[in-house]
């Protein structure tokens, strides 16, 4: 069961990826010529006027294959046919929508469970939060000057900044105030601390903040997904670290499993929560500029719009091929290094 609903949630958000640039790509009056969940060898398709909707084997990635999009076509309604902003915005359309997806699943989630606010509840004796003249009842609105809506913020930016030394910003009775401190490395957590702890007061908000708070928990995924990246080309994060498809299927897997003790409210929120990162950084990873991404064909297009025409098609050909050996390289060095895990 809990295989099935990660690989029904990669599909979602697959389809949802695809979507976006389907429905540009028709509004562009560009033509498709298929709409494919997977890949591999075709299970089933239905043809419906000029497009075959189709499900393959693999359930692993998708495509919106367009007329025109990798070969010469003398169609005029093929996607090289198209303006380039045209041909910008169906390729962006792509990750767009993984971001929309996530957006309107965050305030679902949000509506549900409500949000903790980085107010302190206790600040621990002895640590830097003390020393610095925190108290329970503070409320951080800034780490070196990055914005907190969030508690899990807090432990989220000292994770990502390990042991530097960070101007806060809170509010106290209606007034901001700012102090610096030095977080402690805790021999029993392994992590840098700043010393204080949640409230654990859960917020309802009213349909405004539930708008405003989506936006928020969107930042806070994409953040989250930026400094990953960061880790990896700095070398601070190796292979270990990373998770394809198979340590994400497990990991969905572990949490649905720990979830279905509590019922099935539970697991539905769990798998919300899985769903909103998983969308939104797949919306981030999809434009990256590196040729066979849809960050790297945007990166041609803009190249194409400063030199006032196109690149010439067989190079264009060229780079994305590379670049999608390359990519099903790495993902299957990742594949074969989650597998690994799995049986070490």
């Amino acid at each position: 069961m809990k295989i099935l609903v990660a690989i029904l949630m990669f599909t979602f958000i697959v389809f949802f990826h695809e979507l976006g640039h389907f429905l540009v790509a028709k509004r562009c009056n560009v033509r498709v010529n298929e709409f494919m969940i997977g890949m591999g060898p075709k299970i089933v398709g239905v043809q419906r006027g000029e497009t075959l909707y189709s499900i393959r084997a693999l359930p692993l990635g998708g495509a919106c294959v367009m007329e025109g999009e990798d070969e010469d076509s003398e169609d005029e309604r093929a996607f090289n046919k198209k303006p380039v902003w045209q041909r910008l915005l169906i390729v962006f359309a792509g990750p767009g929508f993984n971001f929309i997806l996530a957006y309107i699943l965050s305030v679902i989630l949000l509506s549900n469970v409500g949000y903790l606010e980085p107010y302190i509840g206790e600040v621990i004796e002895g640590s830097a939060a003390e020393e610095a003249g925190l108290k329970a009842g503070d409320k951080i609105v800034e780490l070196n000057g990055y914005n907190l809506h969030f508690y899990q913020e807090v432990s989220m930016y000292n994770y990502f900044h390990n042991g530097e030394e960070t101007e806060v910003k809170f509010i106290r009775d209606g007034e901001k105030h700012t102090v610096t401190l030095t977080p402690r490395f805790s021999e029993e957590t392994g992590t840098y601390l700043m010393g204080i702890r949640t409230d654990g007061l859960v917020t309802d908000g009213d349909a405004i903040d539930l708008i405003k708070y989506g936006f928020y928990e969107i930042k806070y995924q994409i953040y989250i997904t930026f400094q990953s990246l960061k880790y990896l080309f700095t070398g601070r994060a190796g292979l270990n670290d990373l998770a394809g498809p198979v340590g994400i299927v497990k990991v969905i897997g572990d949490t649905y499993e720990e979830a279905a003790e509590s019922g099935v409210y539970y697991i539905v929120m769990n798998m919300l929560s899985f769903t909103i990162m998983l969308s939104a950084n797949l919306g981030v990873m999809n434009l990256i500029p590196f040729p066979a991404l849809d960050g790297g064909r945007i990166f041609i297009f803009l190249i194409e719009i400063v030199r006032r025409k196109k690149l010439p098609p067989e190079l264009e050909g060229k780079i994305n091929l590379a670049g999608f050996a390359i990519l099903m390289g790495f993902m299957m060095v990742v594949m074969f290094n989650d597998i690994y895990k799995l049986f070490a």
